[in-house]
C-alpha cells in the first residue's frame, strides 16, 4: 500500500543537521519500537517532509534533505524577546539555555530559549531550535494503512494499529 492522503504512516527516522564545517550532527531518531506514526496529509508534519514520502510503500527506505526554508525557516535575528524580570519574581530564575513555555496576547503557545539574563530582564530567543538549519532525514517506512473514520474525524493517528492508547 502506497502512502497517500488519509493514510496512517508509521516510520523510523534518523535526523541530522548540517554543521557549518559540512559535517552532520545527529539530532534525534524514531525507532521500530517507538516509531513516528502520523496521519498523512493532515498538516501535522512539515509539508516538504510529506512530499518526499509520497508514493512510498511499507518497507521502502528513504533519504532526503530539507533546506531551512522547507523546514523551520530562516533564523530570524528579530525574533528575540526581552521579558521583564518581574515575570520571574517568586519563582526560580530560569537558567541560560532553558526553554520557557510562553503565551502571546492571542493565547498562542510557543517556546523561547533563554539566551541571557540581565538585572532588569531575561532575553529569550523565540526561533524554533532548528531554524536556519538544513535537515537530513533517513529511515524506513514500517507501515501504511487507511485511516479509520474516527482518526479522520479527529485529524490524527491513534497509534500504529489504529487503537486508542490506554
Amino acid at each position: 500500500m502506497k502512502i497517500q492522503p488519509n493514510h496512517v504512516v508509521s516510520l523510523t527516522y534518523d535526523l541530522f543537521v548540517k554543521q557549518e564545517d559540512g559535517s552532520e550532527a545527529f539530532v534525534e531518531s524514531a525507532t521500530e519500537e517507538q516509531p513516528l506514526t502520523f496521519l498523512y496529509g493532515a498538516g501535522q508534519m512539515l509539508p516538504k517532509f510529506e512530499e518526499h514520502l509520497s508514493g512510498l510503500a511499507t518497507s521502502d527506505t528513504y533519504e532526503f534533505n530539507l533546506s531551512a526554508a522547507d523546514a523551520y525557516g530562516a533564523y530570524d535575528e528579530e525574533a528575540v524577546a526581552n521579558l521583564p524580570i518581574e515575570m520571574f519574581k517568586g519563582t526560580d530564575m530560569p537558567e541560560i539555555g532553558s526553554v520557557l513555555p510562553l503565551q502571546d496576547n492571542n493565547g498562542n503557545h510557543f517556546q523561547g530559549q533563554v539566551v541571557s539574563i540581565a538585572e532588569d530582564g531575561v532575553i529569550v530567543d523565540l526561533n524554533h531550535p532548528m531554524a536556519g538549519q538544513e535537515l537530513h532525514f533517513k529511515g524506513v517506512i514500517l507501515n501504511v494503512r487507511p485511516a479509520t473514520p474516527e482518526e479522520l474525524s479527529h485529524g490524527h493517528a491513534h497509534g500504529p494499529d489504529g487503537h486508542h492508547h490506554h
